[in-house]
């Protein structure tokens, strides 16, 4: 299987959370091309002899930028390479999996996309939180922080009628976050949970309220990569005695 390309959601950390679709098309691979956060361990499941491409972000600062990505996809792939593209948690939640994809398709290249595990519900449950829970919370709304200004600005009325908020790669935008949502009428008391390096051995949480959850979360010194919930979902950690 020559000039492929296979988009793989490598999950929220835990090497153990990689699908076994995914594992088989990584061993497969005679190019990888990965984001960042996918970790040593996932690349290691690669044929030694596969070529390496890192073209993730460090510290809010893109290596590659997206046409790069695509356009080295497509290279590679003309150049009958067997590609694998690993992008954090699952490629089409906030991964830029659905653009990748379109590139592909216009250039005539074959692919297929394989789901990850998202983070935006793995990584709150390995702190003990569901986003969903009966009597709690019915309805989710997932934001990007890096999308709070301008055209792509959410609907901070909207979401903060939801009840679980999910917000990823937050932790620079902590504060501007709690106080929109507090504007947009949610209550100050709010449960928040900011989970750092979820389902990693170094994963950390802080636990607070709208009110205080920025304070609370610079004092800890959390930093990225930080995934955001907000809701009464929060309170269930305690109620099941986890963490």
């Amino acid at each position: 299987m020559k000039g492929f390309v296979t988009l793989i959601g490598a999950g929220p950390g835990d090497p153990g959370l990689l699908t076994v679709a995914g594992a088989a098309a990584i061993q497969k691979a005679t190019a990888v091309v990965h984001d960042a956060l996918v970790s040593e361990a996932i690349l290691a499941q690669a044929c030694p002899n596969a070529e390496r491409y890192d073209v993730g972000k460090r510290a809010g600062q893109h290596n590659t930028s997206q046409d790069e990505i695509n356009d080295l996809l497509i290279a590679l792939a003309r150049a009958d390479q067997v590609v694998a593209r690993l992008k954090g948690g699952d490629p089409f939640v906030f991964g830029r999996g659905g653009e990748e994809a379109e590139a592909l398709k216009r250039a005539g290249i074959p692919f297929r996309i394989i789901p990850g595990v998202t983070s935006v519900v793995a990584v709150p449950a390995a702190a003990g939180i569901p986003i969903t829970h009966r009597g709690l919370a019915a309805s989710v709304g997932i934001v990007t922080a890096h999308r709070l200004d301008g055209a792509d600005a959410p609907d901070w009325d909207a979401l903060a009628r939801l009840d679980t908020v999910v917000v990823l790669m937050g932790a620079e935008r902590l504060s501007s976050i709690a106080q929109r949502l507090i504007e947009a009428g949610r209550s100050p008391q709010t449960p928040v949970a900011c989970i750092q390096s979820g389902t990693l051995p170094q994963q950390r949480e802080v636990i607070g309220t709208l009110a205080d959850i920025a304070e609370r979360t610079h004092a800890a010194e959390l930093g990225s990569p930080l995934i955001i919930i907000v809701g009464n979902v929060v309170r269930v950690r305690e109620l099941i005695g986890y963490g």
